[in-house]
């Protein structure tokens, strides 16, 4: 089957190890779109983050903050002509969610400043679609890819990024087209007719709202 989403531009947000740069893989070769990859290997920032989070933490966020500007300035903001479609694996208010967990709150009052200037110049996505995996779901997929430097990610600070996540959505129902898949009843991986799925909706002129996508229903 052939699928044409009506979105010019895509991100895919979700807790770490929901699936989020693979999705954006799959997608982007089905809907020939163009692909935002977060450059987290080349942070040098993040294995010393996992090994000492509040020395690093307030570098580890500024990094991050100027990576994620630099790749949606460079694409969004001076877009390719002749091919518009874009799909990212976030969104840039994802600095927002990780930062109010990971800092202190002076730090936090800085580089919210930061951010807000920024923000200004990054438009947001026609179509947001954020993974929902269980903890245990997540923990899984995290050994299963074995980066060393995550091996020892606490539940606590998962279940404190989902409800971040969660909050941001809430926040922002009036404001944004969000799509919730529920990964707990989809395999978009292994399950083709799950992952076709999901191209279907995508291919969904939705209204500015939440939305929810389980095994067989949407729901709002």
């Amino acid at each position: 089957m052939n699928f044409k989403s009506p979105y010019k531009t895509i991100s895919v947000e979700g807790n770490i190890g929901a699936g989020k740069s693979t999705l954006v893989n799959m997608l982007a070769d089905d809907f020939g779109a163009k692909k935002i990859l977060e450059e987290f290997e080349d942070n040098s920032f993040l294995p010393k983050f996992y090994t000492d989070n509040r020395r690093f933490a307030f570098p580890l966020e500024m990094s991050f903050l100027a990576s994620r500007f630099n790749q949606l300035k460079r694409i969004l903001i001076e877009p390719d002509l002749f091919n518009q479609k874009v799909i990212s694996d976030y969104i840039f208010s994802k600095c927002l969610l990780f930062s109010q967990i990971n800092l202190d709150e002076d730090e936090y009052d800085l580089y919210y400043r930061l951010f807000e200037i920024i923000n200004q110049q990054i438009p947001a996505p026609e179509l947001l679609i954020y993974l929902h995996s269980p903890i245990e779901k997540l923990k899984w997929n995290i050994a299963n890819r074995g980066r060393p430097y995550e091996m020892n990610i606490e539940t606590n600070y998962l279940l404190k990024l989902q409800n971040a996540y969660f909050s941001f959505i809430n926040t922002n129902a009036n404001k944004l087209r969000i799509l919730i898949i529920d990964c707990s009843s989809i395999d978009f991986v292994k399950n083709k007719e799950d992952y076709e799925r999901i191209l279907e909706v995508i291919s969904t002129d939705y209204e500015i709202g939440v939305h929810h996508v389980k095994k067989t229903s949407i729901t709002k």
